[in-house]
């Protein structure tokens, strides 16, 4: 890169915005040889066949390189164009529930082994890992573990795979465009409804107006609103192995509200 400004760092990686000799600029997330940037820009082109999201411009074992998305401030005209791209992109649909490559969520390797079943694919390949490092309380583990055999029973009508981003909070859209633009995906087949449920967790500028537009290209099967503990689950599992046990009654209160559906 021509020159090159430090944006700190996140999970261990060095993150940088450069400028290439050709005058583009670019983001570069570097660290040590993992596989988790070569799953990143697979997710990210798998994402782009439905929607626009940053350019893979290169990627190594020790390093992800992609085009720089310019940032603006969140709109309500843009987060109805955000709402309609989200449900284009579920809509755009996977072969099943999983992936072709190897999953991460931040450094954490996740599952991505295909099922047909997204009851089963979400208690063995995300929910069952994560609880296994989270190293709850007995008391709590076992409460966990009686959600999750709820599964089948709760987790609405059978829906197709859907094409998601996999760990879609706040600080993983970027608005920029007059939309939003997706970027550090975890993405893989899945529910439709998981993408949703973690854009609610921890809030999104103008949810009310994305969850709008998003319902009118894309309706909601009854009951979702009552799943999103369901699916609030696992992305607070991952918070617990990441952060800690602050974490930790977020996570019951989600189990107790699924144990009750």
């Amino acid at each position: 890169m021509r020159s090159t400004e430090d944006l700190g760092s996140s999970h261990g990686w060095r993150l940088l915005r450069g400028v290439l000799p050709d005058g583009r600029e670019v983001f570069a997330k570097l660290g040590a040889a993992s596989d988790v940037f070569a799953s990143e820009a697979a997710g990210l082109r798998w994402l782009g066949e439905a929607i626009t999201v940053p350019e893979v411009v290169e990627v190594g074992p020790d390093r992800l390189v992609l085009s720089w998305v310019p940032q603006e401030a969140p709109t309500a005209a843009a987060a109805v164009r955000f709402g309609g791209d989200l449900a284009r992109l579920h809509r755009a649909g996977a072969d099943g529930f999983g992936a072709s490559w190897p999953g991460f969520i931040a450094e954490l390797p996740m599952d991505n082994s295909p099922d047909g079943d997204w009851p089963s694919f979400y208690a063995t390949r995300r929910v069952l890992p994560f609880l296994r490092l989270a190293r709850l309380p007995a008391r709590d583990a076992a409460l966990v573990e009686r959600a999750v055999e709820r599964f089948a029973e709760v987790a609405g009508p059978p829906e197709p795979p859907a094409r998601i981003h996999g760990d879609l909070w706040s600080g993983n859209v970027l608005w920029s465009g007059g939309t939003g633009v997706l970027v550090d995906p975890a993405a893989h087949g899945g529910h439709r409804e998981t993408d949703l449920a973690m854009l609610a967790l921890f809030g999104l500028p103008y949810l009310d107006q994305v969850m709008g537009a998003y319902r009118e290209e894309f309706p909601l099967a009854p009951g979702w609103r009552e799943r999103v503990p369901l699916h609030q689950l696992h992305p607070l599992l991952v918070h617990v192995v990441l952060y800690g046990g602050s974490y930790r009654d977020s996570l019951m209160n989600a189990v107790a509200r699924v144990l009750s559906l």
